[in-house]
């Protein structure tokens, strides 16, 4: 869990400008790896400087942010509850 407080930002891994950010925080000690051996899906940006790379696509952890009910299925789907 994260605080949706100290999110600045909730991007798509599948930029070139996303993958140079992942790529640094890995390097520095910022990354927090949060995809359970999944592929990456969207990295948050949080206000400490950290990095959280998550499984789930950025729509639904934007949803998931703004107090809406969004879930995902087994295979990566995206339901509406």
């Amino acid at each position: 869990m994260i605080n949706a407080a100290r999110v600045v930002a909730v991007v798509a891994s599948d930029s070139a400008p996303a993958k140079r950010l992942m790529q640094d925080a890995k390097d520095s000690g910022r990354a927090i790896d949060c995809t359970c051996g999944r592929k990456t899906r969207c990295v948050v940006i949080m206000d400490s400087d950290h990095v959280v790379l998550s499984a789930l696509q950025n729509e639904t952890v934007s949803a998931r942010l703004n107090g809406e009910n969004a879930r995902t299925d087994e295979d990566g789907g995206e339901e509406n509850e």
